[in-house]
């Protein structure tokens, strides 16, 4: 008799189970980003940022769509600067982790590749600081925050041009192993000729080189007035650094948005002081809800957010305000569908790096932003193009 007892309980506490412990439906988003690599800092600014919102939202009980609150849980793989890792990273949060939507990788390099299976599988992924113009097209799902490569380049010819009229002579140095680089670094150049400038030193390294003097050494005997390095922070601290030691003077050299880590200056021993580069914000002189965004961060990470932060910021925000717009009915396909129908037709969404409608190739209308780092180590804002 005791048997009997005792395997009626069993079975009336796991009915108990299955009706009355229901689990709650959590809104999972899933962040493809580099923690560990050459560039570390980049995947800590977007999970610094989306740990800003996450807690927001679930302090207040969590997100309101339609009526209902969901928590939310954001979900951070670490892609490791690889375009290999990141087509890993988003198979295991589309398959596994079962994701609405994924914010990022950062990077071309990176985001092509997982642009594509995200496409594949019917999943929102939205670029933050992906600026190759080949990751989005024909692919309905993916989308970005950021500028595109051409609109840097043409607004950085522009702007050394009015900054640096005598100018004519070019050198660039970029990453051959990089598709953001190397993209880039072809899009100024052709700019540069079509502006009808010069390119007398068109120079590449490998990913892994730290030793860059013998390119160094030719864009220097050149005569090259200005140099243009479409290149990672990590690399740009080593390469400014080794160029003046080789005789390059006080002569002018322009970067890219890849220049914008909060560790740039530190790395350079501050040697980038005084140069300018593109990007997508500048957190020197912000105002608004860019400077609430500013000082939330740095109040709780110790530094000033860089744009790969602010991008990840509004990516993250622009799922979760299409969510709130889709509605939720529990099932991941029909959901997943429905958000990236509400990113598609979302227009003047106010982001912290410029109010943003996107076009028939799901990238924003937003120019390009001119920094100059400052005497305080700062990424003080110059102008708009």
């Amino acid at each position: 008799m005791k048997k009997v007892f005792f395997a009626g309980l069993i079975l009336s506490l796991a009915l108990l189970g299955t009706t009355s412990c229901k689990k709650e439906q959590v809104i999972k988003i899933g962040f493809n980003i580099p923690l560990t690599g050459n560039s570390p800092k980049f995947g800590e600014g977007a999970r610094f940022s989306g740990e800003l919102i996450r807690r927001e939202i679930n302090a207040a009980g969590g997100l309101d769509v339609k009526g209902k609150k969901y928590p939310v849980e954001f979900i951070y793989v670490d892609n490791e600067l690889k375009p290999e890792s990141a087509v890993q990273a988003a198979l295991r949060l589309i398959e596994q982790d079962k994701v609405l939507a994924i914010v990022g990788p950062c990077g071309s390099g990176r985001a092509i590749p997982a642009a594509q299976v995200c496409n594949d599988n019917h999943t929102p992924m939205i670029a933050p600081w992906a600026t190759n113009p080949a990751v989005t097209p024909d692919r309905p799902y993916v989308f970005r925050t950021c500028i595109l490569d051409p609109v840097q380049a043409a607004a950085a010819v522009k702007f050394a041009g009015m900054q640096f009229p005598e100018v004519t002579e070019v050198a660039i140095l970029y990453n051959r192993e990089d598709d953001y680089s190397k993209g880039l670094s072809e899009n100024f150049r052709d700019e540069w000729i079509r502006n009808g400038g010069d390119i007398v030193a068109y120079e590449s390294f490998g990913e892994k080189d730290q030793d860059f003097s013998t390119q160094l050494t030719r864009i220097v005997k050149s005569g090259a007035g200005l140099l243009y390095l479409p290149d990672y922070y990590n690399h740009v601290a080593l390469i400014v650094s080794q160029v003046k030691d080789l005789g390059w003077g006080d002569k002018p050299i322009l970067g890219s948005d890849s220049w914008g880590s909060a560790d740039l200056v530190s790395l350079s021993n501050g040697a980038v002081t005084g140069y300018y580069f593109t990007t997508h914000y500048a957190a020197a002189g912000a105002s608004g809800a860019t400077l609430d965004f500013i000082n939330e961060y740095k109040a709780a990470y110790g530094y000033v957010p860089d744009d790969v932060a602010a991008l990840s910021y509004d990516s993250a925000r622009i799922i979760l305000s299409a969510i709130q717009e889709a509605g939720l009915s529990g099932n991941l396909i029909k959901d997943r569908d429905a958000i990236k129908d509400a990113m598609t037709s979302m227009t003047d969404f106010p982001g912290i790096t410029g109010t943003m409608t996107f076009d028939e190739n799901r990238n924003p209308f937003k120019p390009a932003v001119v920094v100059r780092v400052n005497e305080n180590g700062e990424f003080e804002y110059v102008m708009s193009l």
